[in-house]
């Protein structure tokens, strides 16, 4: 199954699936002497976690990390760095139900007609699950960043139709709905990055913003991308999108979102991500069997009702990889 690393000269490679014994990933070209904070890390994996059992899974995880090379007394040594996380709270029992059928909108259907086959329990590499392992390798990014006093900062900008910041009452009465009629609610995460410096973005198919769209898209359930004023900007003029100068070379605006022609251009990047509501439903879904046969079933597995809280920390991880990779790229454009 190829297509499981990104980054080219800082790169992941996750493995693992959300039922499977364990989960992990291989960080290589970390450089050597970076310092491994552990208990920032351990904070980056408890902001993905559950935080409300009413929306999200009830499936509680340890989510205890191993890093079994390319660390030694908390340095890095410039070798990969390889490091598993162990599944102990899953429920094999609850998808035997569905063991024959391909639920709507899920990528039971497709890994079928890719593969011949299917996991029999729960989603798979599709879990959202698997984002455990870009936690995990993004906040090793990051603390090379840190380095460099990159800033990656993710926050919800809406879930569902509402504006996160200005209606909350709206959302948690949308919440008490998904609740009772077993639905679920998508939504957009902003991320900023901040004192980017100039000329990140590798032209002509490598550009920054093209990187950040695959590595944002990678996460399940991304359905949409966009960088500074993105899809808004095609309403404008011209005239209205232009970013005038400043004498030191920054811009009176900032609608290109920090990067133009594919590189970074000094001022903040800023993005955003859609996500679709998650296709697992508690209530009865009509799946479909090898022979075309509609069946209405019950989910019985464990998910979350709206994944958005959880997914800030997923969405700065990418990022995060992302703009790891093309730092260290960067050196190599010229010489100083």
């Amino acid at each position: 199954m190829a297509g499981n690393t990104i980054g080219k000269l800082f790169s992941l490679t996750s493995f693992g699936e959300s039922h499977s014994d364990c989960l992990g990933g291989i960080i290589d070209g970390c450089p050597a002497g970076l310092n491994i904070d552990f208990e920032f890390i351990k904070e980056e994996i408890k902001r993905r976690k559950p935080k409300d059992n009413k929306i999200s899974t009830s499936r509680i995880e340890e989510d205890n990390v191993e890093f079994v090379s390319g660390i030694e007394n908390g340095i890095s040594l410039g070798t990969p760095i390889c490091f598993i996380i162990k599944n102990q709270n899953f429920l094999k029992q609850d998808y035997k139900n569905i063991k024959e059928l391909f639920r709507p909108s899920h990528a039971d259907f497709t890994y079928f007609k890719k593969y011949g086959l299917k996991a029999e329990t729960g989603g798979s590499r599709a879990s959202a699950r698997e984002t455990l392992s870009r936690v995990i390798g993004g906040s090793i990014a990051k603390l090379l960043l840190k380095n460099y006093n990159i800033e990656v900062e993710g926050e919800i900008y809406s879930i569902g139709r509402w504006d996160f910041a200005t209606q909350k009452d709206e959302i948690e009465d949308d919440f008490k709905k998904i609740i009772e009629e077993g639905d679920s609610l998508g939504g957009v995460i902003k991320c900023t990055i901040k004192n980017c410096p100039i000329g990140l973005g590798e032209p002509v198919f490598d550009k920054l913003s093209a990187d950040l769209a695959k590595a944002l898209i990678s996460i399940p359930a991304a359905k949409g991308f966009e960088i500074g004023d993105g899809f808004e900007a095609s309403k404008e003029y011209g005239s209205n999108q232009l970013d005038h100068w400043n004498k030191d070379f920054s811009t009176k605006t900032n609608h290109s979102g920090g990067i133009q022609g594919g590189i970074s251009n000094g001022m903040d990047i800023t993005l955003k991500v859609a996500f679709k509501p998650i296709a697992t439903l508690y209530r009865e879904i009509p799946c479909i069997d090898k022979d075309g046969d509609i069946y209405n079933v019950e989910n019985k597995g464990r998910h979350d009702k709206c994944f958005i809280p959880r997914a800030v920390v997923v969405v700065e991880s990418m990022v995060a990889l992302t703009i790891a990779d093309h730092l260290l790229r960067s050196f190599t454009n010229k010489i100083k």
